[in-house]
């Protein structure tokens, strides 16, 4: 060891200084993605944008990043695979699944873990968890069983799927854009295939026999939204001029806690000031505000009888009954191109737009049930509403939140349901017989599901995650810094001293180990990207192929299973099935340890080091 970091020293003693400071700064953006100190794009670009100012990074060298295949292909796959979505092919899929699976148990595990890997191996495997997820919940219901028994299985069938073709992940075509970019052939559409569908039969044989023993048995969180409650209802009533009320707070004015139901918003000149809630004292009722009460059915009993709302002070005509409607409580997760993303709950004025409440807010390790209207939200947040049955609906067709307590039902394409998956199928057939490379038929296949009607136009914009696009051309300038610099091969330099006396398979094991590592806290792509040009590097130290070392970043990126946040999907069924973090600590760690062996053993059997 001491032979190891003795050689790191004395490479490091003889490189630029700009090596270092790229070093360090991708030490510095590794770590704030890990701490979620601002959007992962955002980190991304700003890295560029301080190579650029201190001229470590010459705009002439960054502008190819966005020349990259991999980037172009990844945003056509994302409009290839809103086509199998806008047509209905995906939801048709799920309900194909859901209708075998209500036989067995058992089946019902089969069934899903084949059918998720089967539609992951060939398109996006984000919007197939998206659009399943209601689906495993419904069935989960049918069946008797807690949905947290299913989703896991799901996120992880998804990523296992996905890690069989060039298409399935964005992950795989990232990392062959930046080996293309080293001097690398091509990958071919089925390559890997051999690799992955061993992978993903013995991750799913994991899931089917050992798994199902360590997956929880837990309610979702809107489970017992309800606690047997009767019906609930939001009701509102107008502060009159002449009112008692008028200066006095809610709890001066016995607001707080009342039999009539609980104040959840005060309405001020139509703007609210929910806000200002958590600190009761400070607000003072004003004439006009209207109050918002949460109330049940006894308390409105009088409205099938007199016409009105009974509030307290309504004696002394304090406060005038204006309206009183049903409400439904929803629970609902941001999905990755909603447009809630990095937005506030204030500024998105729910109430006045649909008439919708937030009254938790999930996150990870935590539930806000207050103060939580400056949150910015993120993709996976889940946000427990309540509001009129017409209201929710409105946002959940609107694209807001994607609904997790039933399937949205919603006008499908259905009639170009054909031509969306023969698009699929051509860029798969044509990519692997060499006729076009992959970005080209991606970006012909896009045009087409356009103007066949498959996709809107407007749509396109919709269905490309921006941000993801933004973090990854971000990440990309990041490693041009890396490789110009000699930070690379100072990285590379350090692994070959760590792990060379051992040769080129522990080397290529440990590479696997690192990627796996890092993308358990981090983004996968940013991963890959930035691990490509190091495994390439430590392969021509050794002088053997780098072509295994660069599929052992490309699983080692994809195959995230002991985190809820190092992949997309584990991130968005974490609070739908009502996960804690510990439960893909346990579910996922064994997983990954076992496709870790089963890389190290296969890889050099289908790529000879």
């Amino acid at each position: 060891m001491a032979g190891a970091v003795g050689v790191l020293l004395l490479t490091i003693a003889g490189i630029a200084l700009d090596a270092i400071v790229v070093l360090l700064l991708t030490v510095g953006v590794f770590l704030a993605f890990a701490r979620s100190w601002a959007p992962p794009d955002v980190i991304a670009m700003s890295a560029v944008a301080f190579l650029l100012l201190t001229g470590i990074l010459s705009t002439e060298n960054l502008l190819p990043v966005f020349s990259n295949s991999g980037p172009i292909t990844v945003a056509a796959m994302f409009v290839l695979s809103a086509a199998l979505e806008k047509t209905g092919v995906i939801e048709w899929v799920g309900q194909q699944i859901a209708a075998i699976a209500t036989r067995s148990h058992a089946l019902a595990i089969v069934v899903l873990l084949g059918g998720t890997m089967l539609l992951s191996a060939f398109i996006n495997n984000t919007p197939v968890v998206v659009i399943l997820t209601p689906v495993i919940i419904g069935l989960a219901g049918l069946i008797g069983m807690a949905p947290s028994r299913l989703l896991i299985p799901l996120s992880y069938a998804a990523i296992l799927g996905g890690v069989c073709t060039l298409i399935g992940t964005s992950t795989h075509l990232l990392a062959d854009g930046v080996a293309q970019a080293h001097g690398l052939e091509a990958f071919g559409m089925f390559e890997i295939t051999g690799l992955g569908v061993i992978s993903a039969v013995i991750g799913g044989l994991y899931l089917a026999i050992v798994g199902r023993w360590l997956l929880p048995n837990r309610p979702s969180p809107a489970a017992g939204a309800d606690n047997g409650e009767q019906r609930r209802f939001l009701a509102e009533g107008l502060v009159l001029p002449d009112s008692k009320l008028v200066g006095k707070t809610l709890a001066e004015a016995g607001l707080v806690r009342n039999p009539s139901g609980r104040v959840i918003d005060i309405i001020r000149s139509d703007r609210s000031l929910r806000h200002r809630l958590g600190s009761i004292a400070e607000v003072k009722l004003e004439a006009g505000d209207r109050l918002v009460f949460q109330t049940h059915a006894q308390e409105v009993m009088d409205l099938k009888q007199a016409k009105k709302l009974a509030f307290p002070g309504e004696e002394h005509g304090d406060l005038q009954p204006l309206s009183a409607h049903q409400v439904v409580c929803m629970e609902g997760i941001v999905g990755p191109a909603s447009r809630l993303v990095g937005r506030s709950i204030a500024d998105l004025n729910l109430r006045r737009r649909y008439g919708v409440f937030v009254v938790a807010v999930h996150r990870q390790h935590e539930s806000l049930t207050q103060a939580f209207d400056r949150l910015s939200l993120r993709f996976g947040d889940t946000l427990l509403l309540e509001g009129p049955p017409e209201g929710i609906r409105r946002l959940v067709d609107d694209g807001l939140l994607l609904n997790l307590n039933e399937v949205r039902t919603r006008p499908l394409r259905r009639d170009r349901a054909p031509i969306a998956v023969g698009a699929i199928v051509a860029v798969m057939v044509l990519a692997a017989l060499g006729v076009m490379p992959i970005a080209g038929l991606a970006l012909i296949a896009t045009v087409a599901v356009v103007l066949t009607g498959c996709v809107r136009a407007d749509e396109i914009y919709d269905a490309i995650q921006w941000r993801l696009l933004m973090l990854i051309f971000g990440m990309l300038g990041l490693s041009i810094a890396m490789e110009q610099t000699g930070a690379a091969q100072l990285v590379a330099g350090g692994l070959l001293a760590a792990v060379g006396p051992f040769g080129p398979l522990v080397a290529l094991s440990a590479v696997y180990l690192i990627g796996s590592a890092l993308t358990e806290s981090v983004s996968n792509n940013a991963v890959a990207v930035l691990l490509v040009p190091i495994a390439v590097g430590v392969a021509h130290q050794f002088g053997v192929d780098p072509r295994p070392f660069v599929v052992a970043v490309m699983f080692s990126a994809s195959a995230s299973f002991a985190t809820p946040i190092g992949y997309q999907t584990n991130t968005f069924v974490f609070h739908a099935g009502n996960y804690r973090f510990t439960d893909f600590v346990k579910v996922g760690l064994p997983l990954n340890i076992i496709l870790w062996m089963v890389a190290t053993l296969l890889i050099p059997v289908f790529w000879p080091l």
